[in-house]
């Protein structure tokens, strides 16, 4: 007997999202409705801007919900007469219950991550900044905790030694988007058993992956090169990791690394010729600043920086 496909409500917001839910919509799944934020103010005339999973959704001429509160008693009711079988989440937000509870055949998450190891808002910033030489993602059943849901299917992707997290976001929102349908059709088949995260071995301890905030941004000079170098890229594109030059902050977007312990310049302090290098001492070493922003500026190769550098 041939199975109907299930009807799927799902929810998401940045781009990251946009690849999970196109390819649902290609596979031929009923999209009855795609949750997303209240669009938010943008550019200089702070006009309203829909989320990257709202603008898609339209021009899919899918049915978008934008619930100001989760729990309103409206939009509970519209999920409930809409059925669904299964809820989709991708980078969105904490469900109450009586939404993740709605669906037949289960809500599942995508996370940036292998489960349980971290565990929380910037997984993949998190993985490259602790020079993680491997990632992943994970499906799993939402439940009341963060990211603690039983787990549905995972897939592996190395992270090279120059990869950025822009890098390997772009690669895990692609493989992401094909756990999803995998997890989907295993979900509605019946041949995905989840494994719960607390009866899983890990070789080491378990790492959480918080937001990021500004002030955290500032490189430490007192620690190894390798560290530094892992801070820099797992910071690019965004928050961006900096360093203060003679007074003038500057963002670093890509660095490399120079061994040597012998050197007479004091750790924290630069060595320059003013024209082609910028060198940060730290530990056990040199960063080398090959790209940086000033504020208010563009971002520059160091030589034109330093060609148009005024202390």
């Amino acid at each position: 007997m041939h199975m109907l496909l299930p009807k799927i409500v799902f929810m998401g917001t940045p781009e990251f999202a946009v690849p999970s839910l196109r390819i649902l919509l290609e596979n031929n799944f009923p999209i009855v409705a795609v949750v997303t934020p209240a669009d938010k103010p943008s550019g200089r005339g702070l006009s309203l801007k829909p989320c990257p999973v709202k603008q898609f959704a339209l021009d899919n001429n899918l049915l978008v919900l934008q619930p100001e509160k989760l729990q309103d008693e409206s939009f509970v009711q519209k999920l409930k007469e809409l059925a669904p079988d299964i809820q989709v989440i991708v980078a969105f937000r904490m469900l109450p219950e009586v939404v993740w509870r709605i669906p037949t055949l289960g809500t599942f998450n995508l996370h940036g991550s292998l489960l349980p190891q971290y565990r929380g808002a910037a997984p993949i910033h998190h993985a490259v900044l602790q020079g993680e030489t491997e990632t992943g993602v994970t499906t799993f059943l939402i439940d009341e905790k963060i990211d603690t849901g039983a787990i549905l299917l995972q897939a592996k992707t190395p992270i090279h030694p120059d990869d950025t997290t822009g890098d390997v976001h772009d690669r895990l929102m692609q493989i992401g988007a094909e756990l999803v349908l995998k997890t989907v059709n295993g979900l509605y088949t019946k041949t995905i058993f989840p494994i719960l995260q607390n009866t899983i071995d890990t070789d080491k301890p378990l790492q959480a992956a918080p937001k990021l905030h500004t002030e955290f941004c500032k490189i430490n000079h007192n620690q190894p090169a390798a560290t530094v170098y892992n801070f820099i890229r797992g910071l690019v594109p965004y928050p961006v990791a900096y360093y203060y030059y003679k007074d003038t902050l500057l963002k670093i977007y890509k660095a490399s690394i120079e061994y040597d312990t012998e050197s007479v310049t004091s750790i924290g302090e630069y060595d320059t010729d003013r024209k082609s290098y910028l060198k940060l001492r730290v530990q056990d070493g040199f960063i080398h600043l090959l790209e940086v922003q000033a504020p208010n500026k563009k971002r520059l190769s160091i030589a034109e920086f330093l060609m148009g550098f005024q202390p």
